[in-house]
């Protein structure tokens, strides 16, 4: 099992202990996200700690676009739970990279695959995820490469 699969368990309880409804809230909606993902599929499997920050990172966006959508309507207070869930998960999450790092990878990605044009952001992309890996979203970092490819 994953440390960090183990580690949301953990967290669980011990907010159930403490009586923090929003933390047992968004800990059993990621644990239930977490178990969905190991059962789909041919064959029901154990999630390791990267593919559970995969799930993570899909479910604090999730909630950040349901935040926004929220907001949008005039419905503050859903928007307010929403962010709320949002900061639980990104506890579990790796730190999120500033854009001077991921401007350095960026360039050192353009380089390694010699990509010239906005045409050749996939060859980038192909290079730059896994370095990247859950520490920035993929739309921001599709956008630093495309802004440098185009400069």
């Amino acid at each position: 099992m994953s440390a960090l699969k183990d580690k949301l368990k953990v967290d669980l309880a011990t907010s159930m202990k403490a009586r923090d409804e929003v933390r047992v809230r968004t800990i059993r909606m990621a644990l239930a996200a977490v178990n969905v993902e190991e059962v789909a599929g041919k064959e029901a499997r154990e999630l390791s700690d990267d593919e559970v920050i995969k799930v993570l990172t899909r479910e604090a966006k999730k909630r950040r676009e349901a935040s926004e959508a929220f907001a949008g309507a005039g419905r503050a207070a859903q928007a307010q739970a929403e962010l709320d869930e949002q900061a639980v998960l990104e506890e579990y999450l790796p730190a999120q990279m500033s854009d001077e790092e991921l401007n350095v990878l960026v360039d050192e990605a353009i380089a390694e695959s010699g990509a010239q044009g906005p045409k050749a952001m996939g060859q980038v992309m192909k290079i730059l995820n896994p370095k990247v890996a859950g520490r920035a979203e993929g739309g921001r970092i599709a956008q630093a490469v495309r802004a440098r490819l185009s400069a």
